[in-house]
């Protein structure tokens, strides 16, 4: 019995024999092992409290070359909220286009803002991180009578986005919605 399963039983021995071999030499140049990663450094930041920490960890402030122009009107007093909502969504929108496998910046409005402002993989800033409508304390986005945007990822490719409205209170009559 031992003659019959002979070669296959040569075939599995060279096959084993070659993923060790394989194994063995990726290890040893750090392919499927890679070395760790330095250890942060703490910085005096850290004991910030939460909402302040997102802010005070962004990168150093872009240069008027690199910076984004998707959000110069946001808020501006010549355009309307409907207009706002537009650009935001559009900044939403390219942010879709740079990460296709991510969808939508996902999360709360405050994670969300600190996706769209360079905290992400490309460290890609649609909105530049000291734009006038993030609120400097909570790192939110708020709309022209500041307060913060309602977001809401319907999928991974649609985003309704929501303002209260003059009267500042989320689902009143005077909200400004726009789903896509």
């Amino acid at each position: 019995m031992l003659r019959k399963n002979a070669p296959t039983l040569a075939l599995a021995a060279a096959i084993l024999l070659l993923i060790a071999l394989f194994y063995r030499s990726e290890v040893g140049r750090g392919i499927l092992n890679p070395p760790p990663a330095p250890p942060p450094t703490p910085t005096a930041s850290l004991s910030l409290p939460a909402p302040q920490l997102a802010v005070a960890n962004r990168q150093s402030p872009i240069s008027a070359s690199e910076r984004s122009s998707l959000a110069d009107t946001l808020n501006s007093p010549a355009t309307t909220i409907q207009s706002d909502l537009r650009l935001v969504l559009e900044i939403v929108s390219t942010f879709r286009t740079n990460f296709p496998r991510e969808g939508n910046p996902v999360g709360s409005n405050a994670e969300i803002t600190a996706t769209l402002t360079g905290q992400n993989k490309l460290h890609l800033a649609l909105i530049p991180p000291d734009h006038p409508a993030i609120n400097r304390a909570t790192g939110e986005l708020c709309d022209r009578w500041g307060t913060p945007f309602f977001f809401h990822a319907e999928s991974g490719t649609r985003m309704t986005i929501q303002s209260a409205g003059p009267d500042k209170k989320l689902h009143t009559t005077d909200d400004v919605i726009l789903s896509p």
